[in-house]
């Protein structure tokens, strides 16, 4: 590699490693992300003979003889809890529920500044499936929905199937369905680049994780077409010849689905002739003339952070027509921030007793349609700070979940997008006047 390509990656990793001395000073300072504050107005200390005792034994003995009336009469609609283990932390591993504690609590930052969802960060000290899915079932009251977050495979998945199906409320696991929703999001408008079909594809998806398995299962959902497809994780190409893998285990059954004709090795196997590339891997595992050996005008999703799988600008040298990455200092970012937020004002905002495949659909398709406006190699999706893009999701979100029979209340398109506007735009101007008026102080200088 020429020496001044070398100086320009190192010149990205030093740019990467930046935030995290921010993250160590601004953490420090605020201690923490986010606090509790109020909705009502307190105009004296008599007021909370309203807000406390005696007054609210009147909206608790409502709710006793109508439990319906807690949406009405406290904030559990617009609450979620966001639950981790602390066993798979963003790229850092098992490091405990202690340690999770941050990112759960930015977790929850961006829920309420771009969702206007009001979201408490819980990590449990549990290691076992079992566990996690009895103390989430014992949430419920007090909650609208649950966001899984961080927590390892195998028990991710067990967890996630688990509470769809036992729980009374929407739960969702950010990093399998969010992260295959602007998977989901990016392919539709980079197919639309190329000219390609999503049933015409063939696809390669390089990691069996829970990214990789959440993705393979939503995009075969949406019309990709499983025998045209080879998936490759640290044992090889699966398929059916992978007598390695666990009975009856994701892995297991994408090894079935998949790979009909029985191709055997690695990567570069997997992805000779492939129309489009997903990877969700590591660093560096994808050469250039793989890339080359794909078919025309390939698209390259490489989405490790900070490193992908691939710099861009080799995959764009090898003959990579479309190009994403993780990374917001690169054209194309994949990120799921673009969608849970927007997704669950809509799963809430209609009361959804779950988040189907197809309300994740829907968000995919809103997000795709609003990038089509500067649509081109550079442009598949648009940048996390426009913010119409999480109120149209929710709107879209709240029609499906209707249509499926899911939602429990009925509410238009105009009257989804009016109460999304409603609760982000005065999550966003709180936030705004808490910090002029000092209320949050400034973020410290060196």
């Amino acid at each position: 590699m020429p020496q001044h390509d070398e100086k320009a990656i190192q010149d990205l990793l030093n740019k990467a490693q930046q935030p995290a001395a921010e993250a160590m000073k601004g953490h420090a300072f605020y201690r923490g992300k986010m606090a509790t504050l109020p909705k009502c107005p307190v105009r004296g200390m008599e007021d909370f003979s309203i807000w406390y005792s005696p007054g609210v034994a009147a909206p608790c003995l409502a709710i006793a003889q109508d439990p319906e009336r807690v949406y009405q009469l406290t904030n559990k609609g617009n609450t979620i809890a966001v639950i981790s283990d602390g066993s798979r932390v963003l790229g850092l591993g098992d490091i405990g529920p202690q340690a999770a504690l941050p990112v759960m609590e930015g977790k929850a930052l961006l829920f309420k500044y771009l969702g206007g969802v009001d979201a408490v960060p819980l990590v449990l000290n549990t290691d076992t499936p079992q566990e996690l899915i009895e103390t989430v079932l014992r949430l419920q009251p007090g909650f609208g929905g649950i966001n899984l977050e961080d927590i390892a495979q195998p028990k991710c998945f067990e967890v996630l199937d688990r509470l769809r199906e036992a729980a009374e409320i929407p739960v969702w696991h950010d990093d399998q369905q969010g992260t295959a929703t602007v998977t989901l999001a990016a392919l539709m408008n980079a197919l639309k680049v190329v000219g390609k079909e999503a049933g015409q594809i063939r696809l390669a998806l390089i990691g069996a994780g829970a990214a990789g398995i959440a993705v393979a299962r939503l995009l075969f959902a949406w019309g990709v077409d499983p025998a045209k497809t080879l998936i490759a994780d640290l044992g090889g190409v699966l398929g059916a010849h992978r007598t390695d893998l666990g009975a009856f285990s994701p892995a297991w059954n994408l090894a079935q689905a998949t790979n009909p004709d029985g191709v055997r090795g690695g990567i570069p196997e997997a992805m000779a002739g492939a129309d489009v590339v997903i990877a969700y891997a590591g660093p560096g595992i994808i050469r250039p003339e793989w890339v080359a050996s794909m078919a025309p005008d390939p698209i390259v999703f490489a989405c490790a952070n900070p490193v992908p799988e691939i710099w861009p600008w080799e995959a764009t040298a090898a003959g990579a027509a479309v190009v994403a990455t993780g990374r917001s200092d690169f054209p194309n970012q994949v990120n799921n921030a673009l969608c849970f937020p927007g997704i669950f004002r809509g799963a809430l905002d209609v009361r959804a007793r779950t988040i189907t495949d197809e309300m994740c659909f829907a968000a995919a398709a809103a997000l795709a349609d609003w990038g089509e406006a500067d649509l081109d190699a550079n442009h598949i999706l648009p940048p996390m700070t426009e913010m119409a893009i999480y109120p149209l999701q929710a709107a879209a979100v709240g029609l499906q979940a209707q249509l499926q029979g899911v939602a429990q209340l009925q509410l238009t398109h105009n009257e989804l997008l009016d109460r999304a506007q409603m609760m982000i735009g005065a999550a966003q101007a709180a936030t705004d006047v808490l910090m002029n008026e000092g209320c949050i102080p400034p973020f410290p200088e060196d």
